[in-house]
């Protein structure tokens, strides 16, 4: 299996072709906590961002940012959007306070939540909501405000990820938004990654906070065909010819996760990284795009996959007259 980094449960190496975004993310923790591993002196906060497709790494780069924060001493803090809890108020900051809180008793998190305790609390998960529901949202931003602003400077220096924004709930994603311009005056660094085509509407603003920064969010983009011939022959071995691999970037379109996922289908199936295998190779590949492609039909409603399937059967010509029926209709 190719050490490439990029598929879950994988041993680590090197990312390939995100030597830029490791570079300034090794700037950004040299300014948090000094060039030296293991500082605790308390530096410079600061802000990142990824945003791309699904499987181009976002996750993985966090893991790197997670390791290389660990390796200095940081104190760690991260979450993850969930497509099925992003109704649920709160959700992320309860990811990132709950862990921090856990080993500590009622009387502590009384001390150390202070006059804010009666509203943070319930948000947090730390005590039940009771029948008055969540608090006013705003006065728990300005809870939490308090709360992370304490945290920072007691734990630092503080890192804090959040992976798979655009599925964060909207409580959550209004705070952060919030809070993220105060990183700068602590020793925090926040490294948030997310899809931007998934973003909700009302999050803007929040995709808007590394340019607040003055910086832009890091946009990955498919490695080349360079990248994804390394892969196949780290993983294939040496027997694969340059039009199996040629192949295998035009049917991935460089996706990182495609193309691991897809070369360990081909090494599960013990098929011959040749030329002459190229058919199979297509077939291979369908099912490793088919998945995902379903689910993000399902997200777009009911008649979107009726459609979807309707040309998968009718074929592409007739997907057009179709379309182009109905369209003058309009």
């Amino acid at each position: 299996m190719a050490n490439t980094g990029y598929g879950a449960g994988r041993p680590h190496r090197p990312l390939l072709e995100r030597d830029g975004e490791l570079a300034a993310l090794d700037d950004l923790l040299s300014e948090l906590c000094g060039s030296s591993p293991g500082s605790r002196s308390p530096g410079t906060g600061g802000l990142a961002a990824f945003a791309g497709p699904a499987g181009l790494g976002k996750t993985v780069l966090l893991g790197e940012v997670r390791r290389r924060a660990a390796a200095r001493g940081c104190t760690v803090l991260s979450a993850r959007g969930g497509e099925h809890e992003q109704g649920m108020a709160f959700h992320v900051v309860r990811q990132l306070m709950q862990p921090a809180l856990a080993s500590a008793t009622e009387e502590e998190h009384r001390a150390i939540l202070g006059g804010w305790y009666d509203i943070v609390a319930p948000a947090v998960g730390l005590v039940a909501s009771g029948t008055a529901g969540v608090p006013d949202p705003q006065g728990v931003r300005d809870g939490l405000d308090w709360v992370a602003t304490r945290f920072a400077v007691q734990r630092a220096p503080l890192v804090v990820l959040l992976d798979d924004a655009h599925w964060a709930d909207a409580e959550s994603l209004a705070w952060l938004t919030g809070f993220a311009p105060r990183v700068a005056e602590l020793p925090m660094l926040l490294v948030v990654a997310y899809r931007p085509e998934e973003l909700p509407a009302d999050a803007l603003a929040f995709a808007r906070l590394s340019e607040r920064h003055g910086t832009r969010p890091f946009e990955l983009v498919p490695l080349t065909q360079g990248a994804v011939g390394s892969i196949v022959l780290e993983t294939l071995g040496e027997e694969a010819d340059e039009a199996f691999s040629r192949e295998a970037w035009a049917v991935t379109g460089g996706n990182p996760f495609e193309i691991v996922e897809l070369t360990a289908k081909v090494a599960d199936h013990g098929l011959k990284p040749q030329a002459i295998h190229v058919p199979e190779l297509r077939e291979l590949a369908s099912a490793v795009k088919g998945s995902g492609l379903v689910e993000r039909l399902e997200r777009l409603g009911t008649s979107v996959v009726r459609f979807a399937w309707g040309a998968a059967v009718l074929g592409a010509d007739a997907t057009r007259a179709l379309a182009a029926s109905v369209g003058g209709l309009g």
